[in-house]
């Protein structure tokens, strides 16, 4: 097991594009670091640098104590999940977990001792004999993580290695990643698009946005208090709703925004923190037009038009209520549960 420390890692690529700009990130030995943000943020770039797929234009990488910015991937002593599996067909399950061994000169007893503790610990011992085409989605994906751990790395990297699986089985072989990595205490770096995979699977969340970490935090941390309004837009879902604080405002008591720094001229809310109940001492008030209801199983979505807004406003409630499309509402928020924005910078100023 190792560290890992990004010290101002840069890549461009031929004609000046820049995928990662000034990447600068220290992973401790064991932990679970996820990667995440939209399409074209670099994330699969910058796991790509680290698995030494992709080479570094500028900058340091160390895994462990050793400097890897010129090693092969082979000598980086990592080991990598991608997202097509990446089996090879024409082997057996067996024959796929101990090909990186045989190619590394290990003894056929210690080839079969770390293939069956690896087939045992991801419950794919009875597919030893099978071709990958004879195997699940599901199973497909143990044989690849089983196929890095089989060789007992000092790190994992993870690229989006659930997203060719349906809902069901993701939310199942996430947890069994997590219970996994947990045990076996390995340092981990996995990058996703999905934010509910990011929050339920790291110890911190790494927030990419052109290339460049808008945030790096424990899963919570980022959700409650995001450090920019990319961040507030990204994670969550329904987003954070982003009012004017001139709206604001003009429609509450001055004391109920009285704590807001003067810098801040838009707020965020998150759909949750709204209610519908009577407003205690101190919290907000706002009344708007209920367009569409969406009931979702054991909650609720609201889309509601604010008389002076011009986006739309959700809401989250965690029933189904009585309402019709068309009427008016007034929903309540406590004034903590206001997030205060710089709108030119996007930087949070509190």
């Amino acid at each position: 097991m190792a560290s890992i420390t990004m010290d101002n890692l840069h890549k461009v690529y031929t004609g000046g594009v820049r995928a990662v700009t000034g990447i600068n990130l220290d992973i401790a030995d064991g932990e679970m670091i996820v990667l995440v943000g939209p399409s074209g943020c670099g994330k699969s770039t910058l796991l790509r640098m680290v698995a030494g797929l992709e080479t570094i234009s500028e900058g340091t990488l160390h895994i462990g104590e050793r400097v890897v910015n010129n090693l092969e991937p082979a000598d980086r002593d990592i080991a990598m999940v991608f997202q097509n599996y990446a089996l090879y067909p024409h082997m057996t399950v067996f024959n796929n977990l101990a090909y990186g061994l045989k190619n590394r000169g290990f003894s056929k007893a210690e080839i079969d001792r770390r293939v069956r503790d690896a087939a045992e610990m991801l419950e794919i011992g009875a597919f030893l004999d099978r071709k990958p085409r004879q195997l699940s989605g599901g199973q497909r994906q143990r044989v690849a993580m089983g196929r890095a751990l089989v060789r007992e790395p000092a790190a994992f990297l993870f690229d989006e290695p659930l997203s060719n699986l349906d809902a069901k089985l993701r939310v199942q072989m996430r947890v069994e990643i997590r219970q996994l990595q947990k045990r076996l205490a390995t340092t981990s770096l996995y990058v996703t698009h999905d934010q509910l995979e990011a929050l339920t699977m790291a110890d911190r969340l790494v927030v990419l946005n052109g290339g460049q970490i808008e945030q790096v935090g424990t899963p919570m941390d980022v959700y409650s208090r995001p450090a920019t309004t990319f961040v507030a837009g990204f994670i969550g879902s329904p987003a954070m709703n982003m009012l004017p604080a001139d709206y604001l405002r003009s429609t509450q008591a001055s004391d109920n925004l009285a704590h807001l720094p003067q810098a801040a001229d838009l707020i965020g809310i998150r759909p949750e923190d709204l209610a519908l109940e009577t407003p205690g001492d101190g919290d907000l008030s706002l009344t708007g037009k209920l367009l569409l209801l969406e009931p979702a199983g054991a909650e609720s979505h609201l889309h509601l038009k604010f008389d002076g807004l011009h986006e739309n406003m959700i809401i989250r409630l965690p029933h189904v209520p009585s309402v019709i499309e068309g009427q008016a509402l007034s929903f309540t928020v406590r004034r903590d549960n206001l997030h205060p924005f710089d709108g030119a910078t996007g930087k949070r100023v509190s």
